[in-house]
């Protein structure tokens, strides 16, 4: 490739204008790639759905006795015999 000749500062300007728009379009491409990579692996909606709906049924009194009792409950059904 034979390097190009400029008569003027003007071309040069207008070369160098036109590289740096197109670094910056490559650099936004790049972010959305990003973004709609991230958004792939991690679905954002239905955990924080779920979440949500943990918050709420874990809070307050019925939330309490379910954090009591849930590790008993647990531990009784692994712990049984089968035939019982």
């Amino acid at each position: 490739m034979e390097p190009k000749k400029y008569s003027s500062y003007a071309e040069i300007e207008h070369d160098l204008e036109i590289l740096k728009l197109e670094k910056e379009i490559y650099f936004q491409k790049m972010i959305l790639s990003y973004e709609k990579t991230k958004e792939s692996i991690f679905p954002s909606e239905p955990v924080q759905g779920f979440y949500a709906v943990y918050k709420k049924v874990f809070s307050g009194t019925v939330g309490s006795i379910l954090k009591i009792a849930l590790p008993y409950l647990i531990s009784w059904f692994i712990n049984r015999k089968r035939g019982d």
